[in-house]
């Protein structure tokens, strides 16, 4: 008989809501990077079959790393979501290698459109917008396409207010009324549900029906959360990390997501309207920490690996 190589499915931790924490993480997706990638010996150990992965694009990253980590977890049975973004894309051809490389090598059918964290574009393109426009991804057959949402803003895109990010995700959403993609809004992490709701409901008011994906940062150092949260622009939600930073029986204890899960959770089972259908997980504390996490707390076990 071949041993076991997955955890076993415990009952979620918080066990007076537990069947809502499990329904709300249902099918959740994670985020990784090539190189964090490739410190993980088994994806099959952790992450249920046909997860959704994000694989992380960032600056000077080789194209070839990319698509090798897309290959893999293709080929591990995960339905692979590679960022693209415009920012570091050159130009059309670019762009047109890269999906061939893609499609080519990993048969990957998915994408993550982003402008992307860098200051100055490295040629034709600025925005996700623009890299719709090209009708590249959708000659190639590509069946699902996601764009960033951004709960408490982005300063990059509006210095005060969100003005220039509603209008964008207005424009994004009337794409997919008059294309054939199938599309949803993956967020940036918040550590608070309640400027969460409130900016989910702000979308469906505005008449935005892209269902959305939040963003949750996975347990981690209080520290190193600190850290991504100030350097990935979180919003008012920062709060919650700094308060628990100055309580020193908390300091030194690592941060779980519990209570915001827990939060949005309870709203989805008390509003089944409510436009948040999926959870994204950013592993700031590792992809191990992060996959056990969810599986401890109601998320779906990964699968036995070669069963006998």
């Amino acid at each position: 008989m071949a041993l076991l190589n997955f955890r076993r499915k415990e009952a979620p931790q918080d066990n007076a809501h537990g069947a809502e924490i499990e329904a709300f993480l249902k099918d959740y997706s994670i985020e990784v990077m090539p190189r964090t990638a490739e410190k993980v010996e088994d994806f099959t150990a952790l992450l249920p079959a046909q997860t959704r992965v994000y694989i992380a694009h960032i600056e000077g990253t080789p194209i070839e790393e990319m698509v090798a980590t897309a290959k893999r977890l293709n080929a591990d049975g995960y339905k692979v979501m590679p960022h693209f973004p415009a920012r570091i894309i050159k130009d059309k051809a670019t762009l047109a290698d890269w999906i061939a490389r893609y499609q080519g090598e990993a048969d990957v059918k998915q994408a993550l459109l982003l402008a992307g964290g860098v200051a100055t574009p490295h040629g034709d393109f600025s925005d996700s917008m623009q890299l719709m426009e090209t009708g590249l991804f959708d000659a190639a057959g590509f069946e699902r396409l996601h764009v960033a949402g951004h709960p408490e803003g982005n300063r990059d895109i509006d210095a005060s207010g969100t003005a220039n990010v509603d209008a964008a995700l207005k424009w994004k959403n009337d794409f997919q009324t008059r294309t054939d993609a199938k599309m949803a809004i993956a967020t940036q992490f918040a550590f608070e549900a309640k400027p969460i709701i409130d900016w989910a409901n702000s979308l469906a008011e505005a008449g935005i029906t892209l269902p959305v994906h939040i963003g949750i940062a996975g347990p981690a150092k209080l520290q190193t959360l600190i850290k991504f949260a100030i350097a990935c622009g979180v919003g008012p939600s920062l709060k919650v990390l700094q308060k628990r930073a100055m309580d020193v029986t908390k300091l030194l204890l690592p941060y779980e997501p519990t209570e915001v899960i827990r939060d949005l959770a309870l709203h989805k089972a008390a509003h089944p309207d409510f436009n948040i259908s999926h959870v994204h997980f950013f592993p700031l504390g590792g992809i191990k920490t992060n996959a056990n996490w969810a599986i401890d707390n109601g998320g779906s076990s990964a699968v036995p690996a070669n069963p006998s």
